[in-house]
């Protein structure tokens, strides 16, 4: 099976976004993969090539004011345009922000779904995670354990309807983890980040 994964953060390989299809990757080792960076994207004869015989299409990228992010939009934009995606092919996408709430990618996932209908390309499923920030944090904790319980299980379904090239609902989670906890370590991490700067934490609150 021919599956093409496009990373579509601005941080290409230092995001989230990347870890994720790092996962899920090892879950389809056995097929042929290609990864592209949609902020690196160089469309010519060979991509679009690669692009139109996949049998599957996966994106994966970070939320951006509840949307997709406008370097993956543009080139969406462009593949609708130079007909690239072929009616066959499957499109899943997983979606990460850094709310605790993975619903909040909701809207996301449904602009992707309203693209394949835009490009005659079939709907797969969306996977919505919460608490992206906390993967930076996970990196010695193997998928499935511990906080990454709910990931674990959620890559594992797709996957699984990836290789069957199946439709199913889609997934929202968020991370096995407490929410006031997650909260306290974000509000900390900017404290720290303000003090490298040279700002006192009164300054956070300006308007």
């Amino acid at each position: 099976m021919k599956i093409s994964i496009i990373n579509g953060s601005p941080k290409g390989i230092k995001g989230h976004s990347e870890m994720l299809i790092n996962y899920f990757s090892s879950l389809l080792k056995e097929n042929e993969i290609k990864k592209y960076y949609s902020i690196s994207f160089k469309l010519n004869d060979k991509t679009k090539n690669e692009i139109n015989s996949s049998d599957v299409l996966i994106f994966s990228f970070p939320l951006y004011v509840d949307g997709i992010p406008s370097n993956l939009l543009k080139l969406l934009t462009e593949f609708e345009k130079e007909k690239i995606v072929n009616s066959n092919t499957k499109v899943y996408c997983i979606v990460n922000n850094g709310f605790f709430e993975g619903k909040q990618n909701h809207i996301a996932i449904s602009q992707i779904r309203n693209w394949c209908e835009k490009v005659n390309a079939k709907w797969g499923q969306g996977i919505g995670i919460g608490a992206g920030e906390l993967l930076t944090y996970t990196t010695k904790i193997p998928l499935g354990h511990g906080p990454l319980k709910n990931l674990g299980n959620a890559l594992n379904i797709l996957s699984h309807n990836i290789l069957s090239l199946k439709s199913d609902k889609n997934i929202y989670i968020n991370p096995n983890w407490l929410k006031i906890l997650y909260w306290g370590q974000g509000t900390f991490s900017w404290i720290i980040k303000a003090k490298k700067n040279n700002l006192k934490i009164y300054e956070l609150f300006k308007k």
